[in-house]
């Protein structure tokens, strides 16, 4: 059986009139991760798909996400059984 995630995530400070660079910066790398599925919205954004792509992603928006200026960032993973969507 093959170990499904998602992650749900926002980064901090927000910015009504645009995106700022950070939450571009996350958004970008769930964009190209190689994921199932990708939901970005202004207030909170989904991923999904194996444990391996969805952990490799997190690092990786984490570290850019930060390097960009977020000051928080509210994460959370979730095992995603079958048929579960």
């Amino acid at each position: 059986m093959r170990v499904r995630l998602r992650v749900e995530f926002t980064t901090e400070p927000f910015d009504l009139d645009e995106a700022p660079p950070h939450a571009v910066a996350a958004r970008e790398v769930l964009q190209s991760a190689e994921l199932d599925a990708v939901d970005v919205g202004p207030f909170g954004n989904t991923a999904e798909g194996g444990a391996d792509q969805v952990l490799t992603a997190v690092d990786a928006l984490l570290r850019q996400s930060l390097a960009a200026g977020a000051t928080r960032v509210s994460l959370q993973v979730n095992v995603v059984g079958e048929g579960e969507k």
